[in-house]
């Protein structure tokens, strides 16, 4: 099943962010190697692609576990967490309708 993982930052954790970024891409390029990912990025601090120092607020992951509780034992060993670039995640099933 599909499950969306919703990661909130914590206050300017740009650098925190940058630094935890290649360990964190490296986890997700494998799981879209195993053809599990639906979408996933950044949630830019401003209304534009490039938000420069104003960083991010977040990321959303949409991708697909065996259960919630793999879903969830997943994010929290992810290095945006276990390095503190998130302040809190939700994760929760998700029903994909389109496309």
């Amino acid at each position: 099943m599909l499950y969306a993982i919703l990661g909130t930052d914590v206050p300017d954790s740009l650098e925190a962010r940058l630094a935890a970024r290649p360990p964190h891409l490296e986890r997700l390029s494998a799981l879209q190697a195993e053809g599990r990912v639906a979408l996933a990025g950044p949630l830019p601090a401003i209304d534009n692609e490039d938000p420069g120092a104003a960083g991010f607020t977040g990321s959303l992951i949409v991708a697909e576990f065996e259960s919630l509780a793999a879903a969830e034992a997943w994010i929290n060993a992810d290095p945006y967490v276990t390095q503190g670039v998130f302040e809190t995640v939700v994760v929760k099933p998700f029903k994909q309708v389109m496309p």
